[in-house]
């Protein structure tokens, strides 16, 4: 695991290997079992997670009562909410651990200490935010203008084997469209 880590911080730094495998050391790393809700919706967040293994469902529940998945996280993603600098720091969403998982947790109390200590971290954890933001945007950009079944296929394309790994009705609710839809999608596409 901590290889994996430390290969997945490569891509945004050019730390040396001795700098990285010190990094490496100082993380903590822990076991979720399936079900394990790491952050409930209304909770003020006060860590931040990067997996190794297991899958990560981010979801709210709306004033209807009614469950809105907007993502799902999996191997070598990292799953934050950025709100310390809201006026209202509660999360509008809960993260729930789909799958056993192993990932490293991330204090955000610590944060600057961890920044102190190792100098180069801090410019490539903002590299590594840049790069999801920059993700994001051409996620929604491409979800806004394609039909249900580009999503599901595109969703086939970027992410293989997630259609597996988490129920139907909540690929569809992440997808924007009834189970029912993706059930035609599905037949239409096989």
């Amino acid at each position: 695991m901590k290889e994996t880590i430390i290969q997945y911080m490569k891509r945004f730094s050019n730390l040396s290997d001795a700098e990285l495998e010190k990094i490496a050391d100082a993380l903590q790393v822990t076991t979720f079992e399936k079900g394990t809700i790491l952050l409930h919706q209304g909770e003020v967040p006060d860590k931040c997670y990067f997996i190794l293994k297991g899958c990560v469902r981010q979801y709210a529940v709306d004033e209807n009562g009614k469950e809105v998945t907007y993502n799902f996280f999996t191997e070598e993603e990292s799953v934050t909410i950025f709100n310390q600098n809201a006026n209202d720091l509660s999360s509008n969403y809960t993260i729930c651990c789909m799958e056993d998982c192993v990932l490293v947790e991330g204090d955000l109390a610590i944060e600057q200490d961890m920044y102190n200590l190792f100098p180069g971290l801090e410019k490539m954890t903002r590299k590594i935010i840049e790069n999801n933001i920059s993700e994001m945007h051409y996620d929604f950009a491409a979800f806004m203008s394609s039909t249900p079944q580009e999503r599901y296929e595109e969703l086939l394309k970027k992410r293989p084997g997630l259609e597996n790994r988490v129920p139907q009705h909540q690929l569809a609710s992440y997808l924007g469209i009834t189970p029912e839809s993706l059930s035609r999608i599905k037949k239409r596409i096989n």
